[in-house]
């Protein structure tokens, strides 16, 4: 176990000298198979692995789930959310910054990208907030926090990539992902609720509503609409969760087509910016692969499911040591490469442990509720100092606003988060309900 362990280290190392995580763990990956095998052979599972991974039928869905969320990104659906959930919650302690959080739900649940969520929310929610008199913390923690939903609120490209890795049911991984998902918005209102109650100079007691009724009507339609047509569509039978995401990509670029809110300049920077994401992504997944062929090779995987027998310690103890070397990898990792990079390595031990909960015994039931576990604990990185990458998201796009500011308003939604993990830990029924059921 200790040359893989070596090269894991080696692998970290790379990434805090800013080398891009997707070339270490592709070099690390291939010399290490080549230390085992030897160069010509390490050079054609290189080649192999990345040329499988483009031509995957399974991560078609990226592309075409990335393309739905910028194309309504673009066409106005966001502000439309943030226009509607101002009339719920206006009269609430912080109600304008609860609506931001709502409507990152919302958009969420279209988009299934959290950098895109933030990003889009930060350009429709903060000007509102500023003009309102919302301190720039509490209105950054709010929208950066937010965003982190669109990884866990089904459709989620990370749940996807999580399913591949793991052979899961996609299906059952966004069935479970919707309580913890409805459990994080009801944390991070209630972090709003809190943090105005123990400083009400964060926000004013009431404003001025933004009154655009027929652009929130027009968000919160095509929002549930197409929710409902993708969720209809996989449980319902009518298509695959990866068929589902070719027809939300079609369903989406029809509707705005139709009801006029996106011309070709937007759906032409919708395709650019997809393929942008889209080849950054797989070529992190080719790394990942890379990397755990290697890492399959030397055993570490079996070696660490022994290891971890004979330690005879209790299956929740090993649990609580696997989150908490994520929480430290999320100070120096982004969300997907710590998926790909130790999702491989650690979703083995899901057949070992023993939890005593008769929920827990299948298999495929431990290892969706891992799976969520392991996405919130994702969300939590994504806004976590020194990284975060919904701070910097937020902070591109909003460069007046300070890291210091921002992290200083994530603080009560980082603590609404811890608390919401835990629950999920102590209780894995929240998650496994809608899938046991």
């Amino acid at each position: 176990m200790l040359e893989p362990l070596i090269a894991t280290i080696i692998l970290l190392g790379l990434a805090v000298f800013r080398v891009p995580i997707a070339i270490a763990m592709i070099v690390v990956g291939t010399v290490g198979f080549a230390l085992l095998r030897g160069v010509p052979v390490a050079l054609t599972m290189l080649s192999t692995t990345a040329f499988d991974t483009v031509f995957s039928y399974s991560l078609s869905v990226i592309p075409l789930f990335i393309f739905m969320g910028n194309l309504l990104a673009h066409s106005g659906v966001a502000s439309g959310l943030f226009s509607a959930t101002q009339r719920l919650v206006r009269h609430l302690p912080g109600g304008l910054a609860m609506a931001a959080v709502l409507s990152c739900g919302g958009f969420s649940a279209v988009s299934g990208s959290s950098l895109a969520t933030a990003a889009t929310m930060s350009k429709v929610a903060m000007p509102s907030l500023r003009r309102f008199g919302y301190s720039d913390s509490l209105s950054a923690g709010a929208i950066a926090a937010g965003g982190t939903l669109g990884i866990l609120i089904p459709p989620s490209v990370i749940l996807i990539i999580y399913g591949i890795l793991t052979e899961s049911d996609i299906g059952l991984l966004f069935l479970a992902g919707v309580i913890p998902g409805l459990l994080g918005l009801l944390g991070y209102v209630l972090a709003v609720w809190a943090a105005v109650l123990v400083n009400p100079k964060l926000a004013p007691k009431d404003y001025d509503l933004d009154d655009h009724p027929v652009e929130g009507l027009y968000g919160v339609i095509l929002s549930v609409a197409l929710f409902a047509f993708i969720m209809i569509g996989i449980y319902g039978g009518f298509f695959t969760p990866i068929e589902a995401a070719g027809m939300g990509a079609g369903m989406a670029l029809l509707m705005v087509i139709v009801t006029g809110h996106a011309k070709f300049a937007e759906v032409w920077q919708s395709l650019m910016e997809t393929a942008i994401s889209t080849a950054m992504i797989f070529l992190v997944i080719i790394g990942a692969e890379v990397f755990s062929n290697y890492i399959n090779l030397a055993g570490l995987p079996d070696e660490l499911a022994s290891f971890v027998e004979g330690l005879d310690v209790n299956a929740w103890v090993v649990m609580a040591m696997i989150i908490v070397i994520y929480l430290i990898l999320g100070t120096v990792l982004e969300s997907l490469s710590m998926i790909l990079l130790t999702v491989p390595i650690f979703y083995p031990l899901m057949y070992q442990l023993d939890f005593g909960l008769d929920l827990l015994y299948d298999p495929e039931y431990a290892l969706i509720w891992f799976g969520i576990v392991v996405v919130v604990v994702t969300e939590i990185s994504l806004i976590t100092p020194p990284v975060g990458m919904n701070v910097f998201v937020l902070k591109a796009t909003m460069p007046d606003l300070s890291l210091k500011t921002i992290f200083k308003g994530i603080l009560p939604f980082w603590i609404a988060d811890i608390l919401r993990l835990l629950i999920l830990i102590a209780f894995p029924a929240i998650s496994l309900w809608l899938v046991a059921g």
